[in-house]
């Protein structure tokens, strides 16, 4: 049977255009979220399930947005979740990027931290909200 441990929420903003943080530098992560789960009573097999939403105005060219998570504390750390979204020129209202990423099998520590990153390859990207990070850790 499975036994619930932890879930956390990073919510840095809950509306849309409610933010406006620009991309300053090229491919480089810049985090957005981060949570830290209990594992305390952790049995066989653990899991982490990951989602979240970041949303970004873009400049009018060609686009590669990618978001990056990892189990740690910085972008060096363990990646266990990355995905590229490209956008076209065409695309003029901000975009709302989803994801949902797992880690099974993680190390025990007492405490789990993953970070969320978002990283652009090319300037005149904002981050204009909503944006959230949030999971939770179950085991055997």
């Amino acid at each position: 049977m499975t036994t619930f441990l932890d879930a956390r929420t990073s919510q840095n903003a809950s509306l849309a255009n409610s933010i406006a943080i620009p991309i300053l530098v090229i491919n480089t992560p810049q985090l957005f979220g981060q949570i830290g789960l209990q594992t305390a009573g952790a049995g066989a097999n653990p899991r982490v399930q990951l989602k979240g939403t970041v949303s970004v105005s873009l400049p009018l060219a060609l686009v590669g947005i990618t978001i990056t998570i990892v189990r740690g504390t910085v972008a060096t750390d363990p990646v266990i979740y990355s995905a590229t979204s490209t956008f076209s020129l065409s695309v003029l209202a901000p975009q709302v990027i989803t994801f949902s990423a797992d880690d099974f099998n993680p190390p025990i520590t007492p405490q789990l931290t993953y970070t969320a990153f978002i990283s652009s390859n090319l300037l005149g990207t904002i981050r204009v909200g909503p944006e959230n990070f949030d999971g939770f850790v179950v085991s055997d």
